[in-house]
């Protein structure tokens, strides 16, 4: 059925960047913000075509299984078209985008997410993130090596160890299902956002439980005023509650909602990779030298996947072997119901499976040697054995070998 609730997305450039490379969505069911980077205008491209992408996915689903693998496809498809622009438009070499995106199912949320755009929930005056960052800085924290609050003031804290790039045909995305309820106030937003303003003062503003749009205002406000180094893009959506309902129209925000497509204007300094710095404030470089101990965690979050890539090739490979070797017992099962008389030596046998062989397998036996001395037969017949005699069953196989007996008899 359709969500029953009220959304709004917004996105501004903020105050050091001079384009916006963000993109949002909030429409009837589908919720998305896409923070781009890259080159020229490499992340502008980026998140538009991600969102572009994702939006037919804005309609009811029958399942919370169906919209996660509707979601899913949709993003690991997008990394395809991303390739296949950078083919046609080489000045976009680089480019990438983050996606997080949310489904609303009924009562529940089918969310996906690839990047450091986050998505939080904001439940009985408690806000949790839900989303996990696909950042080197986070890797860090989950290893012990540094706390939450040192990630956050982190030099390298923007390098991004997945990303929706036009480098990987199959990005490793994040999918899961969770319980909603009427009250629920769920967040999306870039990191121009969530690397500003701190989950408290996040929670503080959710907590006013204004509506989504004087929400989100207040939230951007307080972006600005920590000094926005980065786009800033921003999706409310609350389920149930007392205010309007959704309008109808779909709210297209950022670099998406340019009508005319996204110009590329002449390069500029900045991000070309997500192994560079994908998130740069004025005083930060614009170049990133990992230093041993980041270069190794770099090195083995790419021996990870392809240890990943190796089992799946693996486990597929192992797959198509079990199907082939199915296919080829049944196809041997069905030959031994098959029987055909032939010679053998200087006897009639009737044969169980068919005349063929393959290579060195035959497939066919001897089921019963009938003692009928070849020679002895009329050479018409005799000539009919050695070139073998189809049966339709063991007893017309018995047939024939009576036929011959008969023909032995009269000569006798």
């Amino acid at each position: 059925m359709v969500f029953e609730g009220s959304s709004v997305a917004i996105s501004h450039t903020g105050k050091v960047r001079s384009n916006n490379q963000d993109s949002g969505y909030a429409g009837s069911n589908l919720f998305v913000v896409a923070d781009g980077m890259g080159g020229h205008a490499g992340g502008d491209v980026a998140s538009s075509i991600a969102v572009h992408r994702l939006k037919n996915l804005d309609h009811p689903y029958a399942s919370t299984a169906e919209a996660e693998q509707a979601l899913q496809e949709a993003i690991s498809s997008t990394a395809g078209v991303l390739i296949d622009t950078v083919a046609r438009r080489p000045e976009l070499a680089g480019m990438g985008t983050t996606v997080s995106g949310l489904i609303m199912v009924d009562d529940y949320a089918v969310i996906a997410h690839i990047g450091d755009s986050r998505i939080y929930l904001y439940r009985d005056d408690a806000l949790t993130q839900i989303t996990t960052d696909h950042t080197f800085v986070q890797r860090l924290v989950d290893s012990g090596r540094i706390t939450p609050e040192e990630a956050r003031y982190h030099p390298r804290r923007s390098v991004l160890m997945r990303v929706l790039g036009d480098m990987d045909p199959d990005p490793e995305v994040d999918t899961f299902i969770m319980p909603t309820q009427p009250g629920d106030r769920w967040l999306l937003c870039s990191d121009g956002l969530s690397g500003v303003v701190d989950d408290a003062h996040t929670s503080k503003v959710l907590g006013h439980h204004y509506p989504p749009g004087r929400t989100a205002d207040l939230l951007l406000k307080q972006a600005l005023d920590g000094g926005a180094p980065d786009n800033v893009t921003v999706v409310i959506v609350d389920v149930g509650g007392s205010h309007p309902m959704f309008s109808g129209t779909a709210t297209i925000v950022g670099s998406a909602s340019n009508p005319q497509g996204v110009d590329v204007p002449a390069a500029r300094p900045g991000r070309t990779s997500w192994l560079h710095t994908a998130r740069q404030a004025a005083n930060e470089p614009t170049h990133f030298e990992p230093a041993a101990e980041f270069l190794e965690e770099l090195i083995e979050e790419d021996r990870r996947r392809a240890r990943r890539r190796r089992i799946w090739w693996v486990v597929g490979l192992i797959a198509i072997l079990a199907a082939l070797s199915a296919a080829a017992l049944g196809a041997y099962g069905w030959t031994q119901t098959r029987y055909f008389v032939g010679a053998d030596a200087d006897t009639v046998v009737i044969y169980r499976g068919i005349q063929q062989d393959i290579g060195p397998i035959s497939l066919s036996s001897v089921y019963e040697d009938t003692g009928i001395v070849l020679n002895d037969l009329p050479f018409y017949q005799r000539l009919a054995v050695t070139s073998t005699i189809s049966a339709r069953s063991l007893s017309d196989a018995e047939q024939i070998v009576d036929t011959l007996r008969t023909t032995l008899e009269g000569q006798r």
